[in-house]
């Protein structure tokens, strides 16, 4: 009976995700001149784009892929518009190299460069970005045309850009309005029916995976390590592959593509206006399933580890803080006219934290939003050394932090697969640690722009160097492989190589926490379940070998090795070196069964 109901459980979970599958492909895509004035807000940009657009108005599409295309020609074509109309053309550059006078060298001359300019409606425009871009060219000697024509160029591309971004569709304008307009365009069977379609697909695949996880509690409590090493799911077998290459490009599309993804968004916009009182976006798409993914899995999770009270009583905070904190509140502070604010997001993981929208914004919103200011700031503070002094990393890292609960619900089944050797752990100290450092000088670089109003910082743009780090570190290592690499290297990718908040975390516990795990080398059988179930990577039978303590800055204090220990040996405390034998035991494995 156990297993009918195990296969059934499967059986619908996996139609559930087919479904979910399918509808990616059960939409249109239907551009309309209202859609463009909808999404778009500027009657200048609106009257430029609907000039060139003209050939793909109300024409319909059958892929996201196709219609990408097209939008993205025609806003190439647009911008190519702007700089026909604003930017200096061949011919003006050319008169501008003859204004100067030959024989060479010559003595560059701004006013010189200005009157060679062509008449026009946009003759006064001209001047005023060859002024603002090329002034520091004014008196600075030239012994080539070649040379001239070097500086020249790398004004007008200076200009073009700044006229591209202040009156056409840069690259950031470019990648929000693919997707913006792909969601107006948005047409069919997913977007006709979006309730039928959230019952057969997350419907599916939570009743499913709640019968699977339902036959599962009908086992023996304990932990049985009969499967692991020979799963295709938990062992880098095929179905693992397939698993960590469905969420790698879950994230690169994501991030990156969004645009591809709108019949997903769609999907949950009932949801959306229940919440917050408007339409979905593919950010709140990722929030709805991420939390849906710690809450069905934290079932699991906590079905799998029900001989422990700890266990199940972190997960059950995990699920708590990821519903309410990171996803609800934010949510619902949006329809009542509130910033966004994850209350429980702390600088450098929240590395936006301090940007100067985010600070604007937050300073704007009066009182509730200068209370989030100073409660941001009294977390990195306050909070984080003194809670670490006390509890270590682990009151953040697996009990609160949505990074965490989603390696600890959604990742456990991967928990064995982190990398034990010396190697990894120097590879792991030298990243996560640079990965801080590159917070805090990117963090340093933007309040001094903030401050003083300048974008160069020790001679480097602010603005790129955010750039850089949201992409290389919040989108690409984060996302993509934080959680993409689950069934390939484990479930704290993210956790023990790149996340900056663990890390200084990490250095507080490692040398000023009352946290450790102790160890009884004499009642140490070697068997290797700790080391095994380790997910920071830490060979846990090395230290209980020798009857050493565990003070490691990657520990997150999960309490795995100590539940899965048949002979007592680990015990999580928070006490001095000198009474830690003397005060109660957090954690141990009295109620463990091994199988």
């Amino acid at each position: 009976m156990r297993s009918l109901v195990e296969k059934a459980g499967l059986g619908i979970f996996l139609a559930g995700f087919a479904v979910f599958l399918a509808s990616f492909f059960l939409v249109d895509f239907q551009l309309t001149e209202a859609g463009i004035e909808q999404q778009l807000g500027d009657k200048g940009r609106e009257s430029l784009l609907k000039s060139v657009a003209a050939p793909i108005l109300e024409k319909r599409f059958g892929s996201s892929f196709s219609f990408s295309q097209e939008l993205e020609k025609t806003i190439h074509q647009a911008n190519a518009q702007i700089l026909k109309d604003f930017g200096i053309s061949e011919t003006e550059k050319e008169k501008i190299v003859l204004s100067q006078g030959t024989p060479f060298p010559v003595e560059f001359s701004i006013e010189k460069a200005i009157s060679a300019l062509e008449e026009g409606e946009q003759a006064v425009f001209k001047s005023s970005q060859l002024r603002a871009y090329g002034g520091w060219m004014d008196g600075r000697s030239y012994n080539s045309k070649e040379q001239l024509l070097n500086d020249l160029n790398q004004n007008i591309l200076n200009i073009n850009q700044g006229i591209v971004r202040d009156k056409g569709f840069d690259e950031y304008r470019t990648k929000s309005l693919k997707y913006s307009l792909a969601k107006e365009a948005t047409v069919g069977t997913v977007k006709d029916h979006p309730v039928l379609f959230l019952l057969f697909t997350y419907g599916l695949a939570i009743v499913g995976a709640l019968l699977y996880f339902y036959a599962r509690s009908q086992t023996t409590e304990g932990i049985s390590n009969d499967r692991i090493h020979f799963s295709s799911m938990m062992h880098r077998g095929w179905i693992g592959v397939l698993t960590g290459t469905f969420l790698i490009g879950f994230y690169i599309i994501l991030y990156f593509f969004p645009q591809h993804m709108t019949a997903w968004v769609t999907m949950v916009d009932p949801i959306s206006f229940f919440l917050k009182g408007s339409e979905a976006g593919y950010f709140f798409l990722y929030g709805w399933l991420y939390t849906l993914c710690v809450l069905v899995m934290g079932i699991r999770m906590m079905v799998k580890w029900r001989h422990s009270n700890y266990h199940l009583v972190r997960t059950l905070s995990v699920m708590f803080f990821q519903t309410a904190f990171a996803f609800l509140i934010p949510e619902i502070l949006v329809r009542l006219n509130q910033p966004y604010f994850d209350f429980k997001n702390i600088w450098p993981l929240d590395y936006d934290f301090f940007f100067e929208y985010e600070l604007d914004k937050l300073i704007e919103s009066g009182a509730l939003g200068m209370f989030m200011l100073v409660w941001g700031i009294a977390l990195i503070v306050i909070a984080v050394p003194v809670l670490v002094y006390f509890f270590g990393k682990r009151w953040y890292c697996s009990w609160v932090c949505g990074c965490g609960g989603l390696a600890e619900t959604l990742g456990d089944p991967y928990r064995q697969l982190s990398d034990k050797s010396l190697k990894a752990w120097k590879v792991e100290r030298w990243l996560i640690h640079s990965v801080l450092v590159f917070a805090v000088i990117m963090t340093i670089g933007v309040l001094y722009t903030y401050f003083t109003s300048s974008s160069q910082f020790l001679g480097i743009s602010t603005y790129d160097i955010r750039s850089w780090y949201g992409f290389l570190i919040g989108s690409v290592f984060a996302g993509v492989v934080g959680t993409g690499f689950y069934p390939l290297m484990g479930n704290r990718v993210w956790c023990r190589f790149g996340c900056p908040l663990a890390a200084y975390l990490g250095l507080v516990q490692r040398f000023k926490s009352r946290f450790r795990i102790t160890t009884n080398g004499g009642q140490c059988i070697s068997c290797g379940n700790c080391s095994t179930y380790c997910e920071m990577g830490i060979d846990v039978r090395w230290y209980a070998q020798r009857g050493q303590n565990i003070v490691r800055a990657s520990c997150v204090g999960c309490g795995i090795c100590a539940s899965v220990c048949p002979r007592g040996v680990l015990k999580l405390e928070n006490s001095d070196e000198e009474t830690r034998f003397n005060e109660p035991i957090l954690i141990g494995n009295k109620d463990v069964t091994i199988k």
